[in-house]
């Protein structure tokens, strides 16, 4: 045990801790794609692992044929956009259940994928071309705060966006879509735009992640819907933690990104400590599950008997305290 701890270095956690942040900030962008399906729509959207390996396949073969690295995230967005309409046609035109209509499209997906690049993998020629974010420790730094730029904008535009009328009947039709088709809201139109913005998002993050591990590969979106999912339930337990009452929706939408740096955090802390690489699925789906435990078991302990004895007695001593004081002044 003490030969294990001794090989720990500190050293070597600092270096990482500024890749983990950029890669936090760019699963931040996929994680707030999610956020919209998930948290805004209510909408259990499986495609983003098949949209976000799109993204990054259309931009390492765009990269390759010369295109401008602004071309290639725009392509990647508009391919994730088409990605999101298949998924809303298969379920509202064709009347297929939310989650198989996804899991449908992000099959397909796959065989796409290797159909663009004609092989399960391609590199990007990182020496020979332009790309704005690396993961060259030169630039680095640079790479950290374009990501930040990108996720403070996409955030103000969600917020925007979602203040809007369009917006608003998005909302309305996650919240209620009964009561909104009642309303005159197209709620198949709805959802289907909302997931066409959302895979968008993916795609985007996907192209961007491209760019900075330098290849592309069919099997790079593989889990990303836990890693979405892990960055919205961390983001939201924080938030819930640190700002509480006054959480207000711009602050959810922040602490998803943040979601997404601590997750990434943890990843690169826990392969720090040494754990095998193959069992790093294992760990996300632990960690999500005990983030996603953590609301529910707060709300049992505020609901339970012995909570409740607990603050009633808790507020029997507070007023019961002033009466005791003015009494030990009156026999003063």
């Amino acid at each position: 045990m003490a030969a294990y701890f001794a090989s720990l270095n500190p050293n070597a956690l600092w270096n990482a801790a500024p890749g983990g942040l950029a890669q936090g900030l760019i699963w931040g962008i996929m994680a707030l794609g999610v956020y919209l399906t998930f948290r805004v729509l209510n909408f259990a959207d499986m495609t983003c692992d098949g949209s976000f390996a799109l993204g990054g396949c259309t931009a390492v073969m765009l990269i390759l044929g010369g295109w401008s690295p602004e071309a290639v995230l725009l392509v990647s967005f508009i391919a994730g956009i088409a990605a999101g309409l298949a998924t809303g046609i298969l379920h509202t035109v064709l009347g297929i259940p939310d989650i198989l209509a996804g899991i449908l499209t992000q099959i397909s997906l796959y065989s796409i994928n290797l159909n663009i690049m004609g092989k399960a993998n391609q590199a990007v020629p990182v020496n020979a071309v332009k790309v704005h974010f690396t993961s060259n420790i030169q630039y680095l730094g640079q790479t950290i705060a374009l990501t930040l730029i990108v996720d403070i904008v996409i955030i103000a535009v969600f917020y925007w966006f979602l203040g809007t009328e369009l917006g608003s009947s998005i909302r309305a039709t996650g919240i209620n879509p009964h009561m909104s088709r009642a309303q005159g809201i197209n709620t198949n139109l709805m959802k289907v735009i909302a997931l066409a913005v959302s895979n968008g998002l993916i795609a985007l993050s996907g192209g961007i992640l491209t760019e900075y591990q330098g290849f592309a590969d069919v099997k790079m979106g593989q889990g990303s819907i836990v890693i979405g999912l892990a960055a919205v339930i961390i983001g939201e337990v924080l938030a819930e933690a640190i700002v509480g009452k006054r959480l207000n929706f711009i602050m959810r939408l922040t602490f998803t990104v943040v979601g997404g740096v601590v997750y990434y955090f943890v990843y690169v802390f826990v392969l720090w400590l040494k754990f095998p690489a193959d069992d790093m699925k294992l760990l996300t789906a632990i960690v999500v599950a005990a983030f996603l435990a953590v609301p529910y078991l707060q709300s049992l302990r505020r609901n339970s008997f012995r909570g409740l004895a607990r603050r009633n007695a808790r507020l029997a001593a507070q007023q019961t305290s002033p009466d005791k004081d003015g009494k030990d002044k009156e026999a003063r």
